[in-house]
């Protein structure tokens, strides 16, 4: 019994824990003053939003009976009051299911986004609404469930092999969510009719019309919560190490399965009724740890109040910066935009665990006369060029064009195919750059937000100048892409630039931009609806003095590339063997950065910031057998071009006379790729 007691106490200790302990065993005073302002800052803002709709004298009878005459009080009854709860109920929730995730995974970065349990919620209940909307008959909390559910097990079945270490299960978690979200944007760009509901309610919209959604959620999320209540001290004995556990006659996997179970179903319950509420349940769960809840009983009950006061504050802000009455920006994208910022502050502080080894440690074959096989790859990209000009369905099915026919349409298939190839080209270099830069066979402009850098540095073109030439754009895509690029080498600078660590700090940079889009898109603006389609990665829009500046570019790049071969040949092999040998590392580290940003920006602009290119060519070269940094290269571009001039071909047959954005279909092919990687590292 004793020894019981003593592995439960240390059990109660979170996974990196790095607060002090309350002096009690009552409240934690940090989390408890955290909770006071929060709560106090939310109250203000609900009093002044209130003040706006509704004189006091009338609030006490607008919240019991209102007065049906009197529209007012029946905005306030039946529409500000829900949406309150709401905000309240779904923030608690959340807050208590990113505490149960991250101590039945022992893993401090766990939460409802992280291990991608909210994107497969939320797209299968877009799948079932757009394609299937009689499973919804059903019960939408089912799809939800049957979405969140197969997203956690492609979650563990990618990290099983690790242990399932935190740094593998979040890093599977976020590859799910992207890949998810390419899926969704692929359902969005195909029913098109749906986009603005769809995105409005995605990003997590909390707007309300009467008390159907609070009365629907109570009993759900009661029953969850009442089931993580009874199972506290098994949860607690969760955090001990599997063979102590067992020790004391733990049915592990029962519990784990029970503790997942019910906090997945908080999880689905939330978004089946307002849609994907980011990064609450992971601020709620550090803010709690951060207080000073050190035992898991704490952090039950600090968590759960601390999301709900997070998020009944940041819904009262967006009311009172878009009206009580408005929803123009939905509270999820607002709460993703803060959440962000929180990840990349905490990777550099959280210890992890083993990192993976860096690029080089994989013995694979070598090609020693590399001139036949990229002779090989370069005859592929010929047959594929030639394909995506001469041959695609038409009126009377497929055929291949010629004469007058093959004149008229080459002014329209040209343009597109030029700067698809060239795009991929670029992307598969600046993905070889970076690998080789770090070490990291992970390594690529899309994911380690690269590519989102340059979008951003795009957007604020678009939105900041009234007249965003090409130029200016590329011109602002690169400083973006710049910017992304130090920020991420910079939380990974800490770690000896390890694989999954840049990772997560890539993805929490696409996380950040993904949140600004929903913001930005959910207000209407019509250049945000251009930025979306953009985003898709669509050549439709590729004119000839387009592709001529994106070929132009490419080709100035191409003919510098050369210059940077040795320095890749030598980066692998670390600082003190390049230094050894009379490189000065910073100015080339400065230099390939400089390359990657270009080349990530002028292709981004092109197939949009997500097609997986930049991972991929390099990846396929290398298995190809081509190792040395110059031939290797040369494989990378013909890959990536291949790739890219596929993907536009397959993008605009596919489902003809309808085309599919040529970026989405190669994030389509690179997700599973993606995730084969992580399987066999």
């Amino acid at each position: 019994m004793a020894e019981q007691t003593a592995a439960l106490s240390d059990a109660e200790r979170s996974p990196a824990q790095h607060a002090s302990p309350s002096r009690s065993g009552g409240l934690p005073w940090g989390a408890t003053l955290l909770c006071v302002v929060l709560l106090a800052g939310a109250l203000a803002a609900t009093v002044s939003n209130l003040l706006v709709q509704l004189p006091p004298a009338h609030w006490s009878s607008a919240l019991a009976s209102p007065d049906m005459d009197d529209m007012r009080q029946v905005l306030v009854h039946y529409a500000f009051l829900p949406r309150l709860a709401v905000s309240l109920l779904c923030g608690a929730a959340l807050g208590l299911a990113g505490t149960v995730l991250q101590q039945v995974l022992r893993n401090p970065l766990a939460s409802p986004e992280t291990v991608g349990v909210s994107a497969g919620a939320y797209l299968a209940l877009a799948l079932a609404t757009l394609l299937a909307p009689s499973l919804l008959a059903f019960g939408r909390e089912w799809v939800a469930l049957a979405g969140a559910f197969a997203a956690l097990c492609a979650v563990l079945a990618l990290s099983w092999h690790k242990g399932l270490s935190p740094l593998s299960v979040v890093l599977a978690g976020l590859v799910v969510s992207l890949y998810a979200g390419a899926i969704g944007a692929a359902l969005v760009v195909l029913r098109h009719e749906w986009l603005a509901s769809l995105f409005i309610w995605g990003a997590g919209s909390l707007g309300q019309q009467d008390w159907s959604a609070t009365l629907w959620l109570l009993p759900r999320l009661g029953a969850a919560a009442l089931a993580i209540g009874l199972m506290v001290r098994p949860l607690t004995l969760l955090g001990l190490d599997d063979e102590g556990a067992r020790s004391l006659g733990v049915p592990l996997a029962a519990y784990r399965f029970g503790g997942l179970a019910a906090a997945v179903a908080l999880i689905a319950f939330v978004v089946a009724a307002v849609g994907v509420i980011g990064f609450v349940g992971l601020a709620a769960a550090t803010l709690a740890r951060v207080g000073g809840a050190r035992r898991l009983g704490q952090q039950l009950l600090m968590a759960p109040l601390i999301g709900a006061a997070l998020l009944w504050a940041a819904d009262q802000a967006v009311q009172i910066a878009t009206g009580p009455q408005g929803d123009l920006i939905p509270t999820g994208a607002i709460t993703a935009l803060l959440g962000a910022p929180l990840l990349l502050w905490l990777l550099p502080r959280l210890g992890l665990g083993a990192e993976t080894p860096a690029l080089g440690a994989e013995r694979l074959r070598r090609v020693h006369r590399p001139v036949f096989l990229l002779a090989a790859i370069g005859g592929l990209l010929l047959v594929m060029l030639a394909l995506a000009l001469l041959y695609a369905p038409g009126p009377d099915g497929w055929t291949f064009a010629s004469g007058d026919q093959l004149q008229a349409l080459l002014s329209w298939r040209l343009p597109r195919v030029s700067a698809a190839l060239a795009a991929g080209a670029m992307l598969a270099l600046a993905g070889l750059m970076m690998q080789r830069l770090t070490g990291n066979p992970m390594a690529s402009p899309e994911v380690l937000g690269i590519s989102a850098g340059a979008a951003l540095g795009m957007m604020v073109a678009l939105f900041s100048l009234s007249d965003a030439t090409r130029p200016v754009q590329i011109a602002a895509a690169t400083i973006g892409a710049f910017a992304a690029l130090l920020v991420t080498l910079a939380i990974g600078r800490r770690a000896a630039y390890a694989p999954e660590r840049l990772l997560l700090a890539g993805v929490a940079l696409t996380a950040l931009f993904d949140a600004l889009i929903l913001v930005l898109t959910a207000t209407g603006d019509p250049r945000a609806m251009l930025l979306l389609n953009w985003l898709t990665g669509s050549t439709y829009g590729v004119d000839a003095a387009s592709a001529l500046l994106t070929a132009s570019i490419a080709f100035g790049l191409f003919l510098a590339a050369p210059l940077f071969m040795r320095w890749l040949d030598m980066l692998p092999l670390g600082a003190v063997a390049v230094q050894s040998l009379g490189v000065n590392l910073g100015a080339a580290r400065l230099l390939v950065l400089l390359m990657v940003a270009a080349l990530t920006a002028a292709s981004t602009l092109v197939v949009g910031p997500l097609t997986f290119i930049g991972l991929m060519a390099p990846h396929l070269a290398r298995r190809l057998g081509l190792v040395r940094a110059l031939p290797q290269a040369i494989g990378a571009v013909l890959v990536g071009a291949l790739i890219m001039v596929c993907a536009d071909w397959i993008g605009r047959t596919a489902i003809f006379p309808r085309q599919i954005p040529a970026g989405l279909v190669a994030t389509l092919i690179g997700g599973p790729v993606l995730m084969w990687l992580l399987r066999r590292r």
